[in-house]
């Protein structure tokens, strides 16, 4: 999932000429997209990696998740409310983690705005059209590789050790997916109203 908010700054985005679904579905995921310069630099060491989902750098706060088209306008509304409670926050990226030997995955860490991150995740997945059962506990991150060699998971998780990035996060996406073409962003909700 994933496409980017330039400079952290939300976009008014709507991209429902052509309706992405799959028959009555459509499958979307919301994050928060990595500003520039830094969203462009994880992007890059994902895809020399390697990683066959190179997608552009985000905090995922709501996976990929099928719901039902007619359930669109209801999640909207849902989420602007979710937005409009929340304040915007300060998104310290810090140095590189894994999740080694349970999944192939290198991530740089969130170091601030964990709590942040992680209240907006679950309000956003108290709508009955989005709660679904997750497989790992939420824990907020950056992916910068998954699902490729052992050692170029090493090398980006080396190479990634002394990252930093420190912004302010104003915007979440809404993201869907044909199951054709790449996510794309169909909305930016702004935190605060």
């Amino acid at each position: 999932m994933e496409q980017s908010v330039a400079g952290g700054v939300a976009r008014s985005v709507d991209r429902r000429d052509g309706e992405p679904s799959h028959g009555d579905t459509i499958q979307i995921g919301i994050a928060v997209d990595i500003p520039e310069p830094w969203g462009a630099l994880l992007t890059q060491r994902r895809i020399e990696a390697g990683d066959p989902q190179a997608v552009p750098a985000h905090v995922t706060l709501l996976g990929p998740t099928e719901i039902p088209v007619a359930a669109l306008p209801a999640v909207e509304a849902h989420l602007d409310r979710v937005a409009t409670a929340h304040l915007p926050f300060a998104l310290h990226l810090r140095g590189t983690g894994t999740f080694r030997p349970v999944t192939q995955v290198v991530f740089v860490t969130v170091a601030a705005g964990i709590s942040e991150c992680e209240l907006l995740a679950a309000a956003i997945n108290a709508a009955p059209e989005l709660h679904r059962e997750a497989r790992f506990p939420y824990h907020p991150h950056v992916t910068v590789a998954q699902d490729v060699a052992p050692e170029a998971l090493d090398r980006v998780y080396e190479d990634l050790a002394d990252f930093s990035a420190i912004f302010e996060v104003e915007a979440f996406t809404l993201f869907s997916h044909s199951g054709q073409a790449r996510w794309q962003p169909r909305r930016d909700f702004r935190l605060g109203g």
